[in-house]
């Protein structure tokens, strides 16, 4: 499966700070638990990243209209 490719599989997403300073992405669904903690620098990146990817993603749907 790539980013591409649509999916019926549901999940939840938390973020938040942990008590040890990380920040945790935690996803949940099908009977899977994924917590994943980051150091705030790369937390930001992140962010970064899907700030970059909506920003493409506006521009592909006023491509389409």
């Amino acid at each position: 499966m790539s980013i591409n490719s649509e999916s019926d599989i549901e999940a939840n997403l938390q973020i938040g700070p942990t008590s040890e300073g990380m920040v945790r992405i935690y996803v949940e669904g099908n009977g899977i638990e994924i917590p994943m903690d980051f150091d705030p620098e790369e937390a930001e990146e992140i962010a970064e990243e899907i700030r970059a990817a909506a920003a493409r993603a506006r521009t592909a749907n006023k491509k389409r209209k």
